[in-house]
């Protein structure tokens, strides 16, 4: 299994799920120039442990999260980070739509933040580092992905079955 863990930060997410793609996958930890500035060194010591030994860090932009010519992840992860690229004005459509475009048939998505009241839509995502599900669930609506009846949580349900270039084929989604 082949994972893309966006906003991995000190890699402690990265590396729970590199363990749990032992011995055969690989988790790649990407974060972005100034979040990596910010916990270099921490995700270096992390990522000498023997419990990293299948994470690859990646420093590349939100909107181009996966290493060049990458499209079979099996998993895309982002976790308690939506919030701030709502922020920082990072251009969500675009970083979604690479997402998608990282995932293979069958692929998932799985998208958990910190939740926000419903209806607050991108007003708390600086002040109280919060995300409006329902604003969350349009933008990556927007992007092709159609959501599962199967959610897992109670906030941010569980996406499936987008749209592939190649009939016949489907990737699922997931969002907690």
């Amino acid at each position: 299994m082949k994972i893309l863990d966006v906003e991995a930060v000190y890699g402690w997410k990265a590396e729970l799920l590199a363990r749990a793609v032992a011995p055969g996958g690989k988790v790649y930890a990407q974060n972005s120039e100034a979040a990596f500035t910010r916990v270099k060194d921490r995700l270096e010591a992390r990522l000498k442990t023997p419990a990293a030994a299948n994470i690859v860090s990646e420093v590349r932009p939100f909107e181009d999260p996966a290493p060049s010519g990458m499209h079979d992840f099996d998993r895309v992860t982002f976790f308690y980070g939506y919030h701030d690229v709502t922020n920082l004005g990072i251009d969500r459509a675009k970083m979604i739509k690479a997402f998608y475009d990282a995932l293979k048939p069958g692929g998932e998505l799985v998208v958990g933040d910190y939740s926000a009241k419903p209806g607050a839509g991108a007003s708390v995502a600086q002040p109280l580092h919060r995300s409006d599900a329902a604003l969350v669930r349009s933008e990556i609506e927007a992007a092709g992905f159609n959501l599962s009846p199967t959610a897992i949580s109670s906030r941010f349900p569980r996406i499936q079955e987008r749209p592939t270039r190649i009939p016949g084929l489907n990737r699922s989604i997931s969002t907690c």
